[in-house]
């Protein structure tokens, strides 16, 4: 995955096209991510733990790269019309979470931008997204967003600088992993206009009163026989027996319940979620007897997340909870996707199984 193997396809549909969004040469996508290199170019990805006495190569709780990329291209410069861009964002890379912002480096003024679409959907409608009163939006790994930004406000010749701002506690140079990639305002306005629509599409919801079964599943931390940290789910291992066996055309509830002190950006294969709401939890008193003590209230998910998900994030010391329906029988995987602890062994198997249940049907 290090090496390569990452990006994103884009699946489409009538009503999509009918919107009117910005298209063509002005629908780019953006794959982030951070990487290290050797002297020759190189990619460069540390072969020993930071933990003494451990195997080398060694896994690694996780990884931090010191250079971003865009598009496989390092800190790259994007040629612009003052016009609306439509720009569809992947957070590829295996740790690091993204907190971005849109710059202008001529005026030092941020730039307002907008989403319209989550991981899988579109979003009812736009959600011009910000962070303590600042246009900004943070991307978990593997975690999407559909965002349309506006240059026409800009004048000619301006620089607007996509930055990346510390999250989830990971470390940001402005000078190096706090940039990702330039926008030049440089190219003259071609004809055309595209919109930002007030109203999109609507997005297909699940009743929780339709689920017939309601899991709590832990995201746990346990240490290796060489002192490394080593995360779990439910407290198994990859290849003990499937534990989780929604049925097949039923809704279930997953409480993902993060026991550990770090967050986690889990992923759930096969499905589009919908996240319910976060809520913190007395970790202690869980551990200690298995129940599940709230602290604080039932947050609903922030408006640019309340679409069709496939990855949540999970803070540590929360509670996510999601709402899915399994409509495909087989075997599929649940895991973390920060890619150092999914191999160390943050990924589990389910099984959809065949049999009676129609309940909890997607609607929409």
């Amino acid at each position: 995955m290090y090496v390569g193997l990452a990006g994103l396809y884009i699946i489409r549909d009538e009503v999509e096209e009918a919107l009117n969004l910005p298209s063509g040469s002005y629908e780019i996508p953006l794959l982030l991510q951070d990487r290290c290199f050797n002297a020759d170019g190189s990619l460069a990805y540390p072969a020993e733990s930071p933990i003494l006495n451990t195997p080398v190569p060694s896994v690694l709780p996780r990884f931090v790269g010191d250079t971003n990329l865009v598009n496989g291209k390092v800190w790259p410069v994007l040629d612009v019309e003052p016009r609306k861009y439509r720009f569809r964002v992947l957070n590829g890379s295996n740790s690091r979470p993204y907190r971005l912002r849109f710059t202008n480096q001529s005026s030092g003024e941020d730039i307002l931008f907008h989403q319209i679409g989550t991981d899988n959907s579109l979003l009812d409608a736009p959600v011009e997204v910000g962070i303590d009163g600042r246009p900004q939006v943070v991307l978990a790994p593997a975690e999407r967003a559909d965002l349309i930004v506006d240059f026409s406000e800009s004048s000619f010749g301006d620089e607007i600088l996509l930055r990346n701002l510390s999250a989830g506690g990971f470390p940001v140079d402005p000078a190096t992993t706090g940039q990702l990639m330039k926008t030049r305002v440089s190219l003259p306005l071609a004809p055309g206009e595209s919109f930002l629509p007030a109203t999109l599409r609507p997005v297909p919801r699940l009743n929780p009163a339709d689920a017939v079964r309601t899991r709590n599943l832990t995201l746990d931390q346990v240490t290796d026989e060489f002192g490394r940290p080593k995360f779990l789910l439910n407290n198994a291992k990859w290849a003990d027996p499937v534990t989780e066996d929604p049925r097949l055309n039923t809704t279930e509830i997953w409480n993902l319940i993060n026991l550990t002190n770090s967050g986690h950006p889990m992923h759930v294969h096969l499905v589009a979620f919908e996240v319910l709401w976060r809520r913190t939890f007395d970790v202690a008193h869980f551990q200690a007897t298995g129940d599940l003590v709230f602290t604080g209230p039932e947050l609903p998910p922030a408006p640019n997340e309340d679409g069709l998900k496939d990855m949540v994030r999970v803070p540590p010391g929360q509670v996510a909870s999601i709402i899915a329906h399994f409509d495909i029988p087989g075997q599929f995987v649940w895991h973390c996707h920060i890619l150092e602890h999914e191999d160390h062994e943050m990924m589990r198997p389910f099984e959809v199984i065949p049999g009676q249940g129609n309940k909890g049907k997607k609607g929409g």
